[in-house]
């Protein structure tokens, strides 16, 4: 056993000497918050300021990455997890160049992960994400076994929270959980729909402040996405608000943010010294 440790340790150091793709997981403490919405605007974002990236909808059974993009899916994550199709086959391409895979839609039950299916799935992702920069995983609701595996082997989690108290306060019981997991993941704060930039920064300010208070620690402040018509009326024309809108305040705030992010000139960013995403989602299935 002490053997098949060491080896798989080898392998693991390997690899990260390798690996040049950085793992966002994007989550918020409740739902109807627009993380999906900024998960899709972000890698939009990204994807027109050069950069290559891949989308994965991680709500896996009620995704709506496509339904945001007005995509009928022929394929989705679920194809691959049933074993009908191979990871690359689910990769699909939207608006702007963006490569997503739909978390499929409609099931009458969650598709749960058995560890065959994680196992097969690192495999596959092994193989693909060399492709690019940047993977970010847009997690459901709520935290379970499977996406907690995610979760903790992501090298940054992006909190997408609102000026609502409970969204606030859900907000902080999800790092809570996540951090008492694995106290070295860095956290990113995303005011959105804020009224006004005061009330914006006031989010931001009170959820950082409970984090120092109680858990000790200094999350990096993202940014703030205002509340914006436009956002609405890209979600009923199921277009990306930065395609129908560019010049919206909602676009610019988020094509800043975005532009800060990838140029590191967010403050107090933490760097973080770690095993790349594949690589760590192998560690937590050998230690289980």
């Amino acid at each position: 056993m002490n053997d098949q440790a060491e080896s798989l340790r080898l392998k693991l150091t390997k690899m990260a000497e390798g690996s040049g793709t950085k793992a966002i997981a994007v989550v918020s403490g409740k739902g109807g918050v627009g993380k999906s919405n900024f998960s899709l605007n972000f890698s939009l974002s990204l994807v027109k300021s050069g950069s290559s990236v891949l989308l994965l909808d991680m709500d896996i059974g009620m995704g709506n990455i496509d339904i945001l993009m007005g995509r009928s899916s022929g394929k989705t994550i679920v194809d691959f997890l049933q074993g009908s199709s191979s990871l690359k086959d689910v990769v699909l391409t939207g608006f702007g160049g963006i490569d997503y895979i739909a978390g499929g839609s409609g099931l009458s039950q969650l598709v749960r992960m058995e560890e065959d299916q994680v196992n097969f799935l690192i495999q596959e992702l092994e193989a693909l994400l060399g492709k690019y920069e940047y993977v970010i995983f847009d997690m459901g609701a709520g935290i379970n076994e499977e996406s907690l595996r995610f979760l903790l082997s992501a090298d940054e989690i992006f909190v997408v929270t609102t000026p609502e108290p409970t969204s606030i306060m859900d907000a902080y019981a999800t790092m809570k959980f996540l951090y008492l997991a694995n106290p070295e993941l860095p956290f990113f704060l995303i005011a959105n729909k804020s009224p006004s930039p005061r009330e914006g920064e006031e989010t931001l300010k009170r959820l950082s402040n409970v984090l120092k208070k109680f858990l000790s620690i200094e999350p990096i402040k993202l940014g703030i996405i205002p509340e914006d018509r436009s956002i609405q009326q890209a979600v009923s024309r199921q277009i990306p608000f930065l395609e129908l809108n560019p010049k919206s305040s909602a676009s610019k705030a988020l094509t800043d943010l975005a532009e800060r992010y990838k140029q590191n000139k967010l403050k107090d960013t933490q760097q973080v010294t770690s095993l790349p995403f594949v690589s760590k989602l192998k560690k937590f299935l050998f230690e289980r």
